[in-house]
């Protein structure tokens, strides 16, 4: 699980409730027909500009924004010199009894590509060619949630005018004009933090998640084709780490010093 995102949802719904509560009777933020409008007109109207499998496709993609990646970039660069080692001590094809122990499948196809003597132009191709339709579905992703976050502010807005339709009806009752507005208010209310609460968070975590995911296919690809040119591990690890952070680079650094002072003589 995600820590940062269980911290922020958790923190989040506190300060909202004290919020509510502070302001009194928690009943005034409870409107079932609010509700209804704003969250029900803003899916529905979203769910008529994109394709059902994307609405889909949707409710799938929400779980991942509490998970951690599967594969870290530190470990994926200790994977492919491993497999970069052993491909300069017994060949390419020795490489296709270690594809069983890749836990990555874009890896694992790339790797396929090149025991079996695909030339590299092509392997690079196909790999670019997977990230791009990867890169894609993200984006498809993040474009459902920002039409989310665009319609329930809207429908927040259209169930605040029939709240104050109904409010004008009453204005020979004072008494009722107060209750009447703060309910037509309301559904502002829920739309506002359902599209900067619920709907931002997610584009921005679907957003960085995507990145990531993109930075580390690309360093696998740069990885595969030069295993495959048959380039010297230890120039392909330095240049791999290009691809991490200062941070990254230092707490992996690190930890081969660690390996290899353990790993010598005497050690």
């Amino acid at each position: 699980m995600d820590l940062g995102t269980i911290i922020g949802l958790i923190a989040g719904v506190a300060v909202v409730a004290y919020g509510m509560f502070s302001g009194g009777d928690i009943s005034s933020y409870i409107d079932v027909p609010s509700m209804i409008i704003t969250m029900g007109g803003g899916i529905c109207a979203n769910m008529m500009g994109f394709p059902l499998a994307d609405s889909i496709r949707a409710l799938k993609v929400l779980p991942l924004i509490f998970k951690e990646p599967k594969s870290s970039a530190m470990d994926t660069i200790d994977t492919l010199v491993e497999l970069s080692q052993k491909a300069r001590r017994e060949g390419l094809l020795a490489l296709e009894s270690a594809q069983s122990e890749l836990k990555d499948d874009f890896l694992k196809k790339a790797m396929e590509l090149v025991v079996d003597g695909i030339e590299s132009e092509i392997v690079k191709t196909t790999m670019q060619l997977d990230i791009d339709s990867m890169a894609v579905r993200h984006q498809n992703a993040q474009a459902y949630f920002k039409g989310l976050a665009g319609q329930f502010p809207a429908w927040g807005l259209i169930g605040t005018l029939l709240g104050l339709i109904n409010l004008l009806k009453s204005l020979d009752d004072p008494s009722a004009i107060g209750p009447a507005m703060a309910l037509a208010l309301v559904t502002t209310f829920y739309g506002s933090v359902l599209a900067n609460f619920v709907c931002s968070p997610i584009i921005s975590k679907l957003g960085g998640n995507s990145a990531e995911e993109i930075r580390l296919r690309e360093m696998m690809m740069e990885g595969v084709l030069s295993i495959q040119s048959g380039e010297n591990p230890r120039l392909m690890e330095h240049k791999l780490k290009t691809f991490l952070s200062p941070d990254q680079r230092a707490v992996y650094e690190a930890a081969a010093r660690n390996q290899d002072k353990q790993g010598a003589p005497g050690a």
